[in-house]
């Protein structure tokens, strides 16, 4: 049984992830951190160095800002994070950077395998495509959801990025903008209202002919099961940096 501490815990996805891990023998949640310290079916903490559970992985749904300390408390504690929090800054990510080389850490923008799969045909697509299509991102999300573009959207891109033998230039929306798209453009455009849990479109439009690549989320079970399997393959990996794809080439 795999001893978990949620981080996160009195949010939206740290809910699911201790119901999912309720309903498995495989998990044990021992302890939960979030600012709203109130009680669950397990000790919450207001912060994680200050957990005395014996655990084997912190899974991490919270808010950006929260990050750095969280990671700076596991590797104190020497355990390995999964880390599923969107909006990080450069500076977030440096000490996620640091710390993977002494403690695992998992970090994905998005834990879906099907969003995963999605990036894998995208990037197909974009190799083949590039020269004579224009590539443009549609993410679409519920109206409580902080950052924009979402960090799925952003990964996509930086995926498509990846294989291109040109890079492309990010452009977020295009209001204002009075000229006509350049070829070096990768349009990226967020929508955010009601109850939406989280879809993707991928368009490529070329002369008289458009493919769009897709994914639409029922429901935030998917991401909770996703960093479930990714506590299970990060409890037994080497200190570094480990994403979707390191698990999906796993499994």
């Amino acid at each position: 049984m795999i001893r978990i501490i949620i981080h996160g815990c009195n949010g939206k996805m740290g809910k699911v992830v201790a119901k999912l891990a309720a309903e498995s023998p495989d998990f044990k949640i021992v302890a939960g951190v979030d600012k709203n310290i109130s009680p669950l079916d397990f000790p919450v903490y207001s912060d994680l160095k200050d957990v005395k559970e014996e655990a084997d992985v912190v899974i991490d749904f919270s808010y950006h800002e929260a990050v750095p300390d969280m990671v700076k408390a596991a590797l104190q504690k020497k355990l390995p994070v999964v880390i599923a929090t969107t909006g990080l800054s450069e500076e977030e990510l440096n000490v996620i950077k640091d710390a993977s080389k002494e403690i695992p850490i998992f970090k994905s923008a998005n834990m879906s395998l099907g969003v995963n799969i999605l990036i894998n045909l995208v990037k197909e697509a974009a190799k083949i495509l590039q020269q004579d299509f224009d590539i443009e991102i549609i993410e679409k999300h519920h109206n409580m959801k902080k950052d924009a573009p979402s960090g799925t959207a952003l990964m996509i891109a930086d995926s498509i990025n990846q294989v291109l033998n040109d890079k492309k230039e990010y452009v977020y929306g295009r209001h204002t903008k009075t000229e006509q798209r350049k070829p070096n453009e990768l349009g990226i455009h967020a929508v955010r209202g009601g109850t939406i849990v989280g879809e993707h479109q991928v368009i490529f439009a070329g002369h008289d002919e458009v493919i769009t690549i897709s994914h639409s989320a029922q429901s935030r079970e998917i991401f909770g099961y996703g960093a479930l399997q990714a506590a299970k393959f990060i409890i037994n990996q080497k200190p570094g940096l480990y994403t979707m794809e390191d698990l999906v080439k796993k499994g």
